[in-house]
């Protein structure tokens, strides 16, 4: 379990295809093999580390759900180490099991931040609403509007400066997490329904 309060980025040392490995020195100073670790939002195993590097293995299942599949040498992504009994739950509950690929829309300036719109496939717009919680890449966000097509999040300098996110323009792909506990609500009212 995660939060979505993204700690490090990360940069891509090598993919494969089958094996990712990612520069993460914060986070691997203190991983162990067996470890989950959220990269750009993806829950993931630690299989290998030393001092700077966390290798992950990942299966065709994770490449069709995830945006995983288009990381190469450089690219940077956002790294969360899995929760610890104790620690501060600052976002929101968060899984790691990526939903969906959502793509950018816009970009605005707006003061010190920026608007950004993600166009989201259908199935996951019935879990978002208003003031609600969704995790871009791993990032824990509140929604701020919906359309039929997409949501919009407001991003402060903080969220800017320390993630992947910044750098984000219209077309670009995020991997997408819904909140939790509507999936749950909706199991729990279908449930009753049936």
């Amino acid at each position: 379990m995660f939060t979505g309060i993204v700690r490090e980025v990360g940069t891509v040392e090598s993919f494969d295809g089958s094996q990712l490995v990612v520069v993460a020195t914060e986070t691997a100073a203190d991983a162990a093999v067996g470890d989950s670790v959220a990269v750009a939002g993806v829950c993931l195993t630690v299989v290998e580390t030393d001092e700077v590097r966390l290798a992950f293995d990942v299966v065709p299942e994770t490449l069709a759900r995830t945006a995983l599949g288009a990381l190469e040498h450089g690219s940077a992504v956002n790294i969360e180490s899995s929760l610890r009994v104790g620690d501060q739950l600052g976002g929101h509950v968060v899984q790691g099991h990526v939903d969906v690929v959502g793509r950018v829309r816009s970009v605005t300036p707006e003061g010190d931040g920026r608007r950004m719109w993600v166009d989201a496939p259908e199935e996951i717009l019935g879990y978002c609403l208003e003031k609600g919680s969704i995790a871009v890449d791993g990032v824990s966000l509140t929604v701020a509007a919906l359309d039929d097509s997409g949501f919009e999040v407001a991003l402060i300098p903080h969220t800017l400066d320390v993630t992947t996110l910044g750098w984000l323009e219209p077309s670009d792909e995020v991997n997408l997490e819904p909140d939790v506990l509507a999936k749950v609500v909706e199991r729990l009212l279908a449930a009753r329904l049936s």
